[in-house]
């Protein structure tokens, strides 16, 4: 009686839900069995996964902990799919090692494939067995191994998914991820020792989050660190964060993460492994199909077919909404390969469609929703960008969601690359958007590094523009002398230029600057001069938006009629141009503003919910929360406390997650304010009843 199993790592730990499901694998075939005899024919199950993630360990832990149940016998082979070698092994060779455990000697074992198989299944029908089918290539390799009994059980452990044993064979697939942070101290404290994990925590903190739960390089850095038990753990964790990848080589193949996962690109085609290796040092945390296809210059459904193939290799991983990932260190090894393997204008050019297409793409977005902004010049459009089709407004705000994280990264990139005008031009197609979701802290990132970027341009538009938005980032921050600085330097310069246009769009972003450090009076003034000068371009969207501007800060003053009258002309204005940029969104809260004011509390809460309707169509939450916060107003003058109570909580919430802590701060007073009015009406109720 065979029993061929290898023992597991004793620093085995976790994957507890992966064993439950091998279980349940288990119990559902012997439960068909049983109600049909003749329906199943033999139990597999395939643990796939990248190199080193722990695939053997799972199998051979399930394994030996349910030896009871096979007591005929155990076989073992590693087929050797991905090894030192190359070299995999052949069904033939495996075959006649199996036999031989079986009790037929090499001398009396059939020649041909066939044949071999054949007795094989004859030698183990109605046996109880476990065959173990470690590290295969292809499902060609594993076929001649299977038995033909449904009293055996089959694991088959594997870096590729291996299809075909899913659909002819009914193999159930079981895919091998990442130890959680629980199981990684787990492992730890395995190899190390619970004091010594104990004792450095925060050193123990940092290596998993750097070996980001893989085993292997779990593993491999605890070796190390129990063979220099004298060592402090923080010195191990210093060596992997400045040496990267380099940390985890070995001489010995088996123990080092690189060595590992070459062996999963020599069964690659040239193709595949270029494209693996660009997906390595492109930009952003993950990446969509469109960009994969201009970061590699291929056709849509060759570059989908390539990343299939590398995830069916265990090299990248399929996200929801057609994402690609990888893992950290497979990130890591795809970058040095390809820095080891591509010169540095293949690598060049492929980051120059890539930044390409996200420039481009975000481009369209902006027009979508903000068609009458002027754009900053020079707008060039590269030969080789392929922007991805936006059809509306919707769809912009959707992608520009999905592919921030990408944007801000492909102007870092375009920043390492002296790509001035990339750099720049992304900076702005994302002003709207950083806008209406309240990101205030990326925003002043992106146009701090496009002034940086515009120094190197002869053209003063960008560096005018680069100002003006660095001076209304640094104020919606509260950097209030930071803004005034960079709109007086964006003023000089538009002034000196004589350009019209731009000093318009200074004296606007100064004045809600002033009002934001509490000079209304100064605001008006700004206001009033950028709606005389936008009034000299001709462009009626930009005098709308200039009109309600003065209309909101002279209803800020007091000036009531002549407030309405600029709001009620700007939001006639905006209705007309159907400005999709939310200017009737604005006109709209500013006449809510000033029925409140002026006592019209009904009609200031039908603006004001016209405004929120409008904004929340825009998937502008910045906006959304200033006006809940007004709404609630009218509901309290109105003796509408619950209706309040509603909107303020709304606002509170957006206002916290972006951060707008003084905001949040004075929405809770307003709230605490509201519960004291229950509790006086409530002892006055009593009193009346007494």
């Amino acid at each position: 009686m065979p029993r061929q199993l290898p023992l597991p790592p004793g620093t085995f730990v976790g994957r507890t839900t992966e064993l439950h499901i091998l279980e349940g694998t288990l119990a559902a075939y012997a439960a068909d069995t049983l109600v049909q005899p003749d329906g199943p024919t033999v139990v597999i199950s395939t643990i796939g996964g990248s190199g080193g993630i722990g695939k053997t360990w799972l199998a051979l832990t399930w394994a030996q902990r349910h030896l009871d149940r096979f007591p005929d016998g155990q076989l073992f082979a590693d087929l050797r799919g991905f090894s030192p070698t190359g070299l995999p092994t052949t069904p033939g060779d495996a075959l006649r090692g199996f036999l031989e455990a079986l009790g037929v000697g090499r001398d009396h074992q059939p020649s041909e494939l066939d044949a071999q198989a054949a007795l094989y299944r004859s030698k183990i029908a109605d046996k109880r067995m476990l065959i173990v089918l470690d590290n295969a290539a292809t499902t060609d390799q594993v076929i001649p191994l299977l038995p033909g009994t449904a009293t055996c059980t089959v694991l088959i452990t594997s870096r590729n998914r291996l299809p075909a044993l899913l659909t002819r064979h009914g193999a159930r697939p079981l895919h091998l991820d990442v130890l959680t942070d629980a199981e990684s101290r787990g492992l730890l404290a395995a190899a190390l020792g619970q004091d010594r994990v104990t004792a450095a925590k925060e050193a123990v903190a940092d290596l998993i989050a750097l070996c980001g739960g893989f085993p292997l390089a779990l593993g491999l850095i605890a070796a190390r660190a129990a063979a220099e038990p004298h060592l402090p753990l923080a010195e191990t964790v210093a060596a992997l964060r400045g040496l990267g990848l380099d940390a985890l080589d070995s001489d010995d193949p088996s123990a080092s993460l690189p060595a590992v996962l070459s062996w999963s690109l020599r069964r690659l085609t040239d193709l595949q492994r270029t494209v693996f290796g660009l997906l390595g040092i492109a930009p952003g945390p993950d990446i969509g199909l469109p960009a994969v296809a201009s970061l590699t210059g291929l056709p849509a459904r060759e570059t989908h077919a390539v990343l299939r193939e590398l995830a069916d290799a265990s090299l990248i991983d399929c996200a929801p909404g057609g994402r690609y990932s990888m893992h950290d260190l497979v990130r890591a090894y795809a970058t040095t390969h390809a820095h080891t393997t591509f010169l540095e204008p293949v690598r060049t050019a492929a980051l120059e469609r890539v930044v390409d297409f996200y420039l481009h793409t975000a481009r369209t977005a902006h027009r979508l929703l903000a068609p009458y902004d002027v754009p900053i010049r020079p707008d060039r459009h590269a030969p080789e960008g392929r922007p991805h089709p936006l059809p509306d407004q919707p769809a912009a705000m959707a992608w520009l969601e999905a592919e921030h994280p990408h944007l801000l990264a492909a102007q870092h990139m375009a920043v390492i690359h002296h790509r001035h005008h990339s750099a720049v031009h992304l900076a702005w197609n994302l002003t709207v958007f950083h806008w209406r979701r309240g990101h205030r802290h990326d925003d002043l990132t992106v146009w701090q590094a496009a002034l940086n970027a515009a120094e190197h341009l002869m053209d003063f538009v960008p560096r005018i523009s680069a100002h003006r938005y660095l001076g209304r980032a640094h104020s919606r921050l509260g950097q209030h002398e930071q803004a005034s600085k960079h709109l007086d330097q964006a003023l000089a310069l538009a002034q000196h230029h004589c350009d019209i246009l731009q000093q318009a769009h200074t004296h606007y972003e100064f004045s809600m600057s002033c009002q934001r450090r509490g000079d209304d009076r100064e605001a008006l003034i700004h206001a009033q001069q950028s709606l005389d000068l936008y009034r000299t371009t001709d462009n009626q969207v930009l005098e709308a938006k200039a009109l309600n501007l003065v209309g909101w800060y002279a209803a800020r003053l007091g000036e009531y009629d002549a407030a309405r009258g600029h709001c009620q002309a700007a939001l006639t204005l905006h209705r007309h141009h159907h400005d999709p940029d939310g200017g009737e969104a604005y006109a709209l809260d500013s006449l809510g503003f000033i029925d409140h004011r002026t006592g019209d509390h009904h009609q200031a809460i039908r603006h004001y919910q016209q405004a929120l309707a409008l904004f929340r169509n825009l998937g502008n939450i910045y906006d959304v929360a200033d006006t809940l916060d007004r709404l609630g107003h009218p509901h309290v003058a109105l003796g509408q406390y619950d209706q309040a109570r509603v909107v303020w909580r709304e606002a509170l919430t957006l206002y916290r997650e972006q951060g707008r802590n003084t905001d949040a701060e004075r929405v809770q007073q307003q709230l605490d304010g509201l519960d004291h009015s229950d509790d006086d009406q409530s002892h006055e109720s009593t009193e009346a009843a007494k």
